[in-house]
């Protein structure tokens, strides 16, 4: 795949990767609305609970995302030699990590929420949950190796197959996990982490079925060599451990956040898990041309055509403005429409609106940052990512901690640490790209 600087070659990478993302947050959105059902306390822990699980996935996150900038370059370079060890040197990775990160959880996790929460009933069910949820990372981390692959070589398409595969069995067990039904035991919250990780082996089943099934794996000789090469891991990590670390600091502060929230009560947390799944569901578009600007930027890089990068993050993020601003004004036109889905408590729905007009205004910040700061990313310098993150995260914070904990003040104003986080973010990112100083870097 040679990438060229087109709005019908930005879409057509965009495009599939969209309709992929717009899967798990129908998902998500479907979970909650289930939860929903059951009362405000489920919806409550689930926005807890699954901050604290999110933070945990951003491992596979980080080191997917490290490995589809180097496959984009090797793309780019015509390199498909290289594609074989980055793959074997991943799988191993993957699987290290994910059992690094069921350990923490087993290990840490009710401590964790015993000494952050107030709510006892809030911690017991957040304990549970995630101990039983993160039994599904291992199996998230080997989907994300191969979709990683997909869409560093252009394959995007394949990923829509992966999430309706992925989403059908979530949604098929969310229904009968949590409610008892079709036949199924009634599990209530935990129900919708069993369907999460049933969800997660049939992602996995059919990335890896496709990988055979295209034969990516001849083509790529993707297991010539399964024997761990230390220094290919080495290489991997240089790239993708700033990666893994930076999402860490980004959801780490969001699961903080979501903490503060919890002190002001059980409401704004159930309103905040609201607002977190309503905005994931439209920020897909954001997401997806940001995932795209990260592999064109790095193909860009990877053909020469460097003077080529800046023009592309503008096209790119001019695409991303237009679709959020049409987002924006339906949620503002039909906020109760949305709000019904998770609840009927009118008071619940009218308490929520301040915040929901806030987080919209978010999104349009949100459209050009987020792909500012992927197109950082593809430059392959992860070290300034974590820069740029760290500097966020610690104004984002302040705001949380003086607002939010001190002042305890309402809950729009708390979502207002959005505001500062975009911000901060996306002008280091604009700063650096502008500055060139990405130019020339090499990959090992």
């Amino acid at each position: 795949m040679q990438v060229e600087v087109t709005n019908r070659q930005i879409i057509k990478i965009a495009g599939p990767i969209c309709l992929s993302l717009i899967l798990p947050q129908i998902n998500h959105l479907t979970n909650a609305a289930f939860l929903g059902h059951l009362g405000e306390f489920p919806i409550a822990v689930n926005g807890i609970a699954g901050i604290y699980t999110l933070v945990i996935y951003m491992i596979s996150y980080g080191l997917t995302n490290g490995m589809q900038v180097m496959f984009a370059r090797r793309t780019g370079e015509q390199n498909l030699g290289a594609m074989g060890p980055i793959f074997s040197n991943g799988l191993v990775l993957s699987m290290g990590m994910s059992f690094l990160g069921i350990l923490i959880t087993q290990a840490f996790a009710p401590a964790f929420f015993r000494a952050s929460l107030h709510d006892p009933h809030i911690v017991e069910a957040a304990s549970e949950f995630t101990r039983i949820r993160i039994w599904g990372l291992p199996f998230l981390m080997l989907m994300r190796l191969c979709t990683s692959l997909y869409i560093g070589t252009g394959n995007t398409r394949l990923l829509i197959t992966i999430s309706l595969f992925q989403e059908v069995t979530n949604i098929v067990f969310d229904y009968g996990l949590i409610f008892g039904k079709l036949g199924m035991p009634a599990l209530g919250l935990n129900g919708a982490a069993w369907a999460s990780i049933l969800a997660e082996i049939a992602g996995f089943a059919s990335a890896w079925g496709l990988l055979l099934i295209g034969k990516f794996n001849i083509k790529y000789q993707l297991f010539g060599r399964l024997k761990p090469d230390w220094k290919g891991c080495r290489s991997i990590l240089i790239i993708s451990a700033p990666l893994v670390v930076q999402y860490l600091f980004s959801i780490g502060s969001w699961l903080i956040f979501f903490i503060f929230i919890e002190h002001l009560g059980q409401r704004p947390l159930a309103i905040s898990n609201m607002m977190r799944s309503i905005f994931g569901l439209f920020g897909i578009f954001t997401w997806a041309l940001g995932s795209a600007c990260n592999t064109m930027v790095s193909n860009l890089i990877g053909q020469g055509r460097e003077r080529e990068v800046m023009p592309m993050v503008r096209k790119i993020a001019m695409l991303s403005v237009i679709c959020s601003t049409a987002l924006c004004v339906l949620i503002n036109i039909f906020p109760y429409l949305w709000l019904r889905i998770y609840t009927t408590d009118v008071t619940l729905m009218a308490d929520a609106i301040p915040s929901m007009h806030v987080c919209t205004l978010v999104m349009l910040l949100t459209a050009v940052t987020a792909v500012v700061f992927n197109g950082v990313t593809g430059t392959g310098n992860t070290r300034v990512n974590l820069g740029i993150e760290i500097a966020a995260v610690g104004v984002y914070l302040v705001y949380c901690f003086v607002v939010i904990e001190k002042m305890r003040s309402a809950l729009h104003w708390a979502w207002g640490a959005e505001f500062v986080y975009w911000t901060a973010m996306g002008s280091l990112a604009w700063w650096y790209l502008k500055s060139g100083r990405w130019k020339g870097k090499q990959l090992a």
